[in-house]
């Protein structure tokens, strides 16, 4: 009973990302080694839940263990130069061979129907071309990398038109120059590139790390653009993988696409758990901060209502119906993260007293221990001393401690201002605390 009762409470929450992902566009990039480890047919599954959503998908393979094995096995030299291969001749040859290969085997996984299987009534058509124009990357540390080139163009128009269709489209990481020339590219260029030029509302690396480590090696829940270039220019032993796709995660948010996300291919379903529920299970980079705190709307009646309503059963805050909420918006500020009401708080004025009361500060219970009231407070503040405030008051029965760490000392309803002293309910027993602003 408990399981069922935790998949319905996740599917419940999972609706707003299913409404808001529609149509919307994804570009996922992972290595030729999720391929050569029996690992994609997992990824299918949910390549393919994604695509009966409505999700518009880009595929972007890599082929390196596939090259490597059949460069081995011909005896031919492997030479890298800042990570990027030396294609010579026999090394391209390898590329062809490898990305026809591995291409053919991502179809084949992507056209599975079996029954009493994820993949069961599947019907996903996968679209692969030219759409990857290329040119060379000449020379670097003074060695010529020959057939190993970079992206000049993407045919964004083209790929859109597959993916009007509903077709999957799946890229490989070459490309053509326009005098029919072939060149071996990066997987992390092609995803990057691809993803700036359809202004895709998200790029995903699947690599080898869980995510972007810390200095204390747990994994960055959040990075802005900012601090992303910050984590760069101050780690010197990132995973290898972070090294190659953070810089994409950087430069595709800086070219318009809306999130990247770096996650680790092996664990099994990271990719829906990390778009589907709040907390993710790899690193996200966005352009800018997901929190923003601003004055409310009445747009937003129903989500503060949904905030407040658990804390109001509890008596930790005084009932307020929705005619009064929607009469007193004005009042309030909320803290939106990523499009949802996080919390809220409001501000009421006693502009005799030049004092201002504090009421209905909220945190969604997903978002706490984030200091997300600490943001609230702040802003109430701010608010606060612009109208010309010169103190803050709060009543609570609860939470006294955690505004007495936050600068608000003991006072007593005698010191409220008198529009309040009237409305003081001496059965709740409401502590009072006020703070100077």
């Amino acid at each position: 009973m408990k399981d069922t009762a935790d998949f319905v409470h996740w599917f419940r929450s999972a609706a707003p990302y299913i409404h808001g992902f529609r149509g919307k566009t994804f570009v996922i990039a992972f290595g030729g080694e999720l391929v050569a480890d029996g690992d994609f047919v997992q990824l299918a599954h949910d390549v393919n839940l994604l695509n009966s959503l409505g999700v518009r998908l880009v595929l972007i393979h890599g082929v390196r263990p596939q090259v490597e094995a059949r460069l081995n096995e011909n005896g031919a030299a492997i030479r890298y130069v800042e990570g990027l291969r030396v294609t010579d001749d026999a090394a391209l040859a390898c590329v062809k061979e490898a990305a026809g290969t591995v291409r053919v085997e991502i179809e084949a996984l992507l056209s599975l129907g079996l029954a009493n299987t994820p993949m069961a009534g599947a019907s996903i058509r996968v679209a692969s071309g030219n759409f990857v124009t290329a040119r060379p990357l000449g020379i670097r540390d003074g060695v010529d990398l020959l057939h190993t080139g970079e992206v000049r163009k993407i045919d964004a128009a083209a790929i859109r038109r597959r993916l009007d269709q509903h077709d999957i489209v799946l890229l490989s990481p070459i490309g053509y120059s326009p005098t029919g020339e072939i060149f071996n590219l990066s997987l992390e260029d092609v995803a990057t590139q691809a993803a700036v030029e359809l202004a895709a509302d998200k790029l995903i690396f699947l690599m080898d790390t869980e995510g972007v480590p810390d200095k204390a090696r747990t994994i960055h829940n959040t990075l802005t653009v900012n601090e992303a270039r910050q984590v760069l220019d101050k780690s010197r032993k990132l995973p290898e993988d972070v090294s190659y796709y953070l810089p994409c995660a950087i430069t595709a948010c800086t070219g318009g696409v809306k999130r990247a996300h770096l996650i680790s291919r092996h664990r099994d379903g990271a990719l829906l758990s990390e778009l589907f529920t709040r907390e993710g299970v790899g690193t996200l980079i966005t352009p800018a901060p997901l929190e923003t705190l601003r004055a409310a709307t009445i747009d937003d009646v129903g989500g503060i209502l949904g905030l407040i309503e658990p804390l109001e059963r509890e008596g930790i805050l005084v009932r307020r119906s929705r005619e009064r909420l929607e009469m007193e918006i004005d009042r309030f500020l909320v803290l939106e993260s990523d499009g949802v009401i996080a919390g809220c708080a409001a501000l009421y004025p006693f502009p005799e007293e030049l004092a201002a009361e504090l009421a209905c500060l909220a945190v969604s219970a997903e978002f706490r221990g984030r200091g997300f009231g600490d943001l609230l407070l702040a802003g109430a503040e701010q608010r606060g001393k612009k109208a010309g405030f010169k103190r803050l008051f709060v009543l609570t029965t609860r939470t006294e401690q955690w505004f007495e760490e936050r600068g608000f000392i003991d006072s007593s309803p005698d010191q409220l201002p008198h529009g309040k002293q009237a409305l003081y309910n001496y059965k709740r027993r409401s502590k009072v605390l006020e703070k100077a602003i």
